[in-house]
This record gives C-alpha cells, structure tokens and sequence, in this order.
C-alpha cells in the first residue's frame, strides 16, 4: 500500500505562487509515476502534471505550462507541485497520484490518490 499526503494549499491572489508537497509513505518503486490532478467544483478532474520517479521526466497541461514545475526529492520520498503566476482559473482541489502506467494524463493510470488539498486564487 502506498499513502499519499498532499500539503501546502491556500489562499492566494492572481499572480502569487504557491508551492504543493506529496509525502509518500515509505520507499516509492523506481517504476512508479506521480502526478498531479485537480478538480473544480462541478468539473472533471483534470491532468496537470506529472513526473517519472526514475528518470524525473515532466509532463504538463497545456494549461499550466511554463506556470508550473514539478520535481522530485528521492530522499524524502516527496514530490513538488511550484505553481507561479496562478490564476482564478487555477482555484481547484489538487490531488497527488501515484502509479505504474506508462501513460500520466487520465486518472485510469494511477493507483493510489491523496486526500487533496484546497487551493483557491482570488482575482
């Protein structure tokens, strides 16, 4: 089993940044991939970026390119979600992810999900 831990949401204003964590419980297969998904009320939940623990190849919505970073700290068991220059639009649940899939866009490739964390920018 893997445990999942998102932190680091919060309210911001358009143009602020913000930094999310997901804490993995134990030791993360080198196989596995983390990603981040968010979902706003009434809305799907929606890809927004993922990582390769092996590796650290990104992948990013085209929503959220050149706004979001993530990366990796192997030692920690911790990946990161930077989010610069949010905006309303950005306002969502996000979740951490993690699985085994070669594909990191649908919500079908990962197995384990975190509990979320709000985060919400005012205009």
């Amino acid at each position: 089993q893997v445990q999942l831990v998102e932190s680091g949401g919060g309210l911001v204003q358009a143009g602020g940044s913000l930094r999310l964590s997901c804490a993995a419980s134990g030791r993360a297969f080198s196989s596995y991939t983390m990603g981040w998904f968010r979902q706003a009320p009434g809305k799907e939940r929606e890809f927004v970026a993922a990582i390769r623990w092996s590796g650290g190849s990104t992948y990013y919505a085209d929503s959220v390119k050149g706004r979001f970073t993530m990366s990796r700290d192997n030692a920690k068991n911790t990946v990161y979600l930077q989010m610069n220059s949010l905006k309303p639009e950005d306002t969502a649940v996000y979740y951490c992810a993690a699985g085994t899939s070669l594909r990191y866009d649908g919500t079908l490739n990962y197995d384990y999900w975190g509990q979320g964390t709000q985060v919400t920018v005012s205009s």
